[in-house]
């Protein structure tokens, strides 16, 4: 439902707006993320799809430098706030393939080559994988991990239920002559 004086902005001013009150770049295809992953409803106006300008500040205003405070009161001190990415641009966490097809259950790229990769930080104190490995991956689901590994100069076998997400996860990472 539409309020009567709620102000709609198409999807570019969306854009520009939000650039503005975060004080960073976000792209139209940032926007249009928000929409296809339910953060804020698509609304229409003439065959022109336009957003609530009340929705996107609500949803900035819960995401902004607020979550980890949040998160923190919830869960304790001891979270590893590195681990939620936060830091990263929509745009940044969908990189090359990961634009192929939407999937709501995907990992972002930066949290599987975080597991994956040899460096070791506070929180991970252990390396498990090198490069040569072996990686299965049951429940492949999009081929993040699949990926990952791929670029991390690991081998990966993913499996999955779905023939659609074996399709999806297989062309990702399919050598082309």
């Amino acid at each position: 439902m539409i309020l009567q004086n709620e102000e709609l902005l198409n999807i570019k001013q969306a854009s520009i707006w939000a650039s503005e009150y975060l004080g960073k770049r976000v792209t139209t295809s940032n926007i249009c993320y928000l929409i296809q992953y339910g953060r804020i409803r698509k609304l229409s106006d003439n065959g022109t799809t336009k957003v609530s300008k009340n929705e996107l500040i609500n949803y900035y205003k819960s995401y902004n430098g607020k979550r980890e405070v949040s998160w923190k009161d919830q869960l304790g001190d001891d979270l590893n706030w590195a681990l939620s990415f936060d830091q990263y641009k929509e745009a940044e966490t969908t990189k090359h393939v990961y634009r192929l097809h939407p999937y709501k259950g995907k990992f972002i790229p930066q949290l599987v080559e975080y597991f994956l990769d040899d460096h070791i930080d506070k929180f991970k104190t252990k390396t498990y994988f090198k490069k040569g490995d072996f990686i299965l991956y049951p429940f492949s689901g999009s081929g993040t991990t699949l990926v990952q590994a791929n670029e991390l100069g690991m081998h990966a076998i993913g499996i999955d239920v779905s023939a659609f997400n074996t399709l999806n996860g297989n062309s990702k990472i399919v050598k082309l002559k």
